[in-house]
């Protein structure tokens, strides 16, 4: 454990950082789920609505700086084709 003052608080931002990284990823990996599931199922019209939802999430993460922009970028790319095929 951390002595000085200011090496306890940067453990205590770390931990709530890491709780909203969290929390931020398994939003977008639900939404991903939901996405594959309704492309399973044959379920375009609602696939494309869902794939809009997954896109802003993967965009307001990469954003927040959860995950790094390529990799949202790469992720989304590849659900689109998913369901273009």
């Amino acid at each position: 454990m951390a002595n000085i003052k200011s090496a306890i608080k940067r453990i205590d931002v770390a931990k709530r950082n890491a709780e909203r990284n969290k929390s931020v990823k398994t939003e977008v990996k639900t939404a991903i789920k939901k996405f594959e599931q309704a492309l399973e199922l044959e379920n375009i019209s609602e696939a494309r609505e869902l794939l809009k939802t997954v896109d802003k999430k993967l965009k307001k993460a990469a954003h927040k700086n959860v995950i790094h922009k390529n990799t949202a970028s790469r992720k989304l790319s590849r659900l689109a084709k998913k369901l273009n095929k």
